[in-house]
């Protein structure tokens, strides 16, 4: 019995967070369109119906990437929850954590991230897990490809999202369906993000 494996439980998560508390997320939503307007870029895309799947974000190139896609997550009212180190979800600080949408993750050799938020998405009937493909906004040769074994395996579509600093525009594209085919498809999710440009393209 040593050498069996313990079944991968899902991590604990909140139902409300700051994309669906009750009087201060429709605030915030307010807030999010004025500054839309003061920094001049458009938001893209509506409201899936059904907020199952991986959202992805690309070309992350700049600090200013996650604040952007946050006012467009805001617009678009979308529930959007992120991965983080377990450590970040401690005393005294774990209920905001939970609270702003984490997903505290055990990344010791013993764990699997994947099946992590695998088992996480069969659990549940509505999530979204926000998750950028280049891990970093420094550049990088290769994308990190759990994004795409996290929908696949959970059976659950990828949403491209996506900033263009050369349109001043950030929103929601296509939505993709993996095939199985992990190398055909990442090559198809690249080829939509080749015409996009981060604001600091050197990084991209």
């Amino acid at each position: 019995m040593s050498g069996e494996q313990l079944p991968v439980k899902p991590p604990r998560i909140v139902n409300t967070t700051v994309f669906s508390t009750p009087l201060l997320t429709p605030l915030l939503r307010l807030i999010a369109l004025l500054l839309l307007k003061l920094v001049r870029w458009k938001a893209r895309g509506t409201p899936p119906e059904e907020q199952r799947f991986v959202l992805i974000g690309a070309p992350h190139t700049s600090n200013w990437d996650f604040p952007l896609m946050l006012l467009v997550v805001l617009k678009l009212r979308l529930r959007i929850y992120w991965m983080g180190k377990d450590s970040l979800f401690r005393f005294p600080f774990g209920a905001l954590m939970r609270w702003l949408g984490g997903i505290p993750v055990d990344r010791s050799k013993s764990n699997n991230t994947v099946d992590q938020i695998v088992r996480l998405y069969q659990s549940r009937e509505s999530l979204v897990v926000l998750i950028p493909p280049e891990g970093t906004r420094a550049r990088v040769e290769r994308w990190k490809t759990g994004f795409y074994h996290i929908a696949n395996n959970a059976g659950v579509p990828i949403l491209m999202g996506y900033l263009d600093a050369a349109d001043r525009e950030a929103g929601l594209a296509d939505f993709f369906h993996p095939t199985g085919d992990a190398e055909v498809d990442m090559q198809n999710i690249r080829k939509f993000y080749a015409s996009k440009t981060g604001i600091r393209p050197e990084n991209a």
